[in-house]
């Protein structure tokens, strides 16, 4: 197995050059956040992620997380050093408010950090990521008792969060669930039900885990409109903020898994378990979706974690590996990334990281102009923006996230299909994350059946035109831009083409939109990559670095000739409707 080191020059050139942090790091609030504080935070960031976490992933795999007869969860003995140094470090805490011990940075640089830590470890990553979660639903709807009570150890990482969404026979469909929250008469309630897929559910890496459980009151409304959200403690927490007696919540199992084989995956059983309702009831969907479009985000930037990890492994290998005469050489076998195949695999593999990282970083700061920028329309706008980049990224990152992965199994030949080279392992870890925090499928239909129709369609369209603009600085652009131009034209008309006739066709027949809404999907993915490496491309030109001038070239003309065809190719399934799907 290769050395990995996170490649944060390459974040940092996107965060200058492509989404334009420098504007962002203006914006009240981050004056302490400039770019050159941000580059050096990302270079100390890779050094530690490469040293503690990086060396953790394989041990994380083999011993694996394992529940024992008291109902206590083990994890590999190494995930204890590396979590204790990464709390002592604060970087869990960067993206958060000060006032709760926070660093106060956009959330674009949380996210560029949490791709580190997840291609260093995803499964010890999920134990910080999933406290985000529960974080940001404190933070926009909590008391100011609760803020106070669980925020400050949460951020800072001494005290973890989870997300009890699942139940056994509801699956995705949030509103059956059928886990009880009863009154006590004192402002808590008991609550009783089980809760399935709890990533990070039980362990004993910190002294206490915040719980937040969705539930239903008495005599609550059926479906998603009777669901309240309650924070359930591992151990109550005293009003001096010490910690009191244990809850009635218990890990009754931990799943056996495809892959993330160091995070426990458990099944919690809560009986009369202490809950204290965060605002209103029946409010638990908003909170909900306030934790999963944070998630959402956040797991597609896992596709873009594992790619990068594997990536680089492949990379490795096939300048190790020798094999073969490649065409024009001679003498002894030699290196396999001499031999055209490989080579394209490795650049096909290299250019889609660039584009679906960008995508991310894209999406977190309209993020970050949606919650900080002083003028409410320019608020406004970023937020529609986000509505449609957060399922595309989700879904598209971690479709490329498998396939970059399975790319670079098929990079080591034979020997990656062997558990012991390492690289099966990204392939088998990065397989969840198209399914949790809402399958693709479901980030599809929200994607046609919600985000198309704002403003009666005018926000999709004028996105659109918004990415045309490019066009005409690439055609003033010298001729090496010309191909990028002229593909990047015609993938923006066939995008457009597909999205007239979702918006012409989804009242009259959702049924017929809804067969088209995944390659639709991806035909988004596909066009949004295409415009940033352009975008990418167009900004190292006017450097003078001729060497990455270069770089961002090739990398988005590859791309712009050998990838991004796909998308008009997918304009006849994006319309075919549903007639075939329901012929059989």
């Amino acid at each position: 197995m290769s050395d990995f080191r996170p490649p944060a020059s390459e974040t940092a050139f996107i965060l200058e050059h492509v989404v334009g942090y420098r504007d962002l790091a203006e914006l009240p609030g981050f004056e302490h956040a400039d770019l050159d504080t941000v580059v050096e935070l990302l270079d100390e960031a890779a050094e530690f992620m490469s040293k503690v976490v990086a060396p953790t992933n394989r041990v994380g795999d083999t011993e694996g997380a394992r529940r024992n007869a008291d109902g206590t969860v083990s994890l590999p003995e190494a995930f204890r050093k590396a979590y204790d140094a990464y709390v002592d470090g604060g970087w869990g805490s960067l993206p958060f408010p000060e006032e709760f011990e926070g660093g106060g940075f956009p959330s674009v640089v949380g996210l560029a950090l949490q791709e580190m830590v997840q291609s260093s470890n995803m499964a010890f990553a999920l134990c910080p990521l999933l406290t985000q979660g529960a974080i940001d639903a404190l933070l926009h709807y909590g008391s100011d008792e609760q803020k106070a009570t669980y925020l400050p150890k949460m951020v800072t990482g001494e005290w973890t969060g989870t997300m009890h969404l699942t139940e056994p026979q509801a699956g995705s469909d949030v509103g059956a669930l059928t886990t009880k929250a009863v009154p006590n008469g004192d402002g808590t309630y008991s609550i009783t039900g089980q809760k399935i897929f709890i990533t990070w559910g039980e362990h004993e890496l910190t002294d206490n885990i915040v719980h937040l459980v969705l539930a239903r009151t008495p005599g609550a409304p059926a479906g998603t409109r009777g669901i309240s959200c309650f924070i359930v403690p591992k151990f109550l927490v005293n009003e001096d903020g010490s910690l009191g007696e244990r809850n009635g919540t218990t890990c009754l199992s931990i799943e056996h898994k495809l892959g993330i084989h160091g995070s426990p995956t458990c099944v919690m059983q809560h009986d009369g378990a202490t809950g204290y309702l965060i605002g209103e009831e029946n409010q638990g969907m908003r909170i909900m979706f306030v934790m999963m479009n944070v998630a959402r985000l956040s797991v597609g930037m896992q596709g873009v974690a594992l790619a990068e990890r594997a990536y680089q492994q492949a990379l490795s290998y096939a300048k190790e590996r020798r094999q073969g005469l490649a065409v024009g050489q001679s003498g002894t076998d030699s290196p396999i990334i001499e031999h055209p195949d490989v080579r394209r695999m490795l650049m096909t593999q290299r250019a889609s990281i660039a584009a679906i990282r960008s995508m991310m970083l894209l999406n977190a700061t309209q993020m970050d102009i949606a919650s900080h920028h002083p003028d409410a329309e320019t608020r406004q706008r970023a937020s529609e923006i986000v509505g449609i980049l957060t399922p595309i990224c989700k879904s598209f990152g971690t479709d490329i996230g498998n396939e970059v992965t399975s790319s670079a199994i098929q990079v080591h030949g034979g020997m990656g299909y062997i558990e012991e080279t390492g690289v099966a392992q990204h392939f088998r870890d990065v397989r969840i994350a198209a399914i949790y925090e809402g399958t693709n499928g479901i980030q599809a239909a929200d994607l046609v059946g919600r985000k198309l129709g704002v403003r009666d369609g005018a926000s999709v369209m004028e996105y659109i035109a918004e990415l045309r603009e490019i066009l005409g600085d690439l055609t003033a652009a010298d001729d090496d831009f010309s191909t990028i131009s002229a593909e990047l034209a015609k993938q923006l008309d066939a995008l457009e083409s597909a999205t007239t006739w979702m918006l012409r066709t989804g009242i009259a027949d959702p049924k017929a939109v809804l067969s088209g809404s995944s390659p639709y999907l991806r035909m988004w993915g596909l066009v949004l990559g295409g415009w940033l490496l352009a975008r990418g491309a167009i900004a190292a030109a006017a450097t003078d670095d001729e060497a990455l001038a270069k770089e961002k070239l090739v990398l988005a003309r590859f791309y712009a000739e050998q990838i991004l065809p796909q998308a008009s190719g997918l304009l006849g399934a994006a319309t075919a409707g549903s007639r075939d799907l329901f012929a059989l």
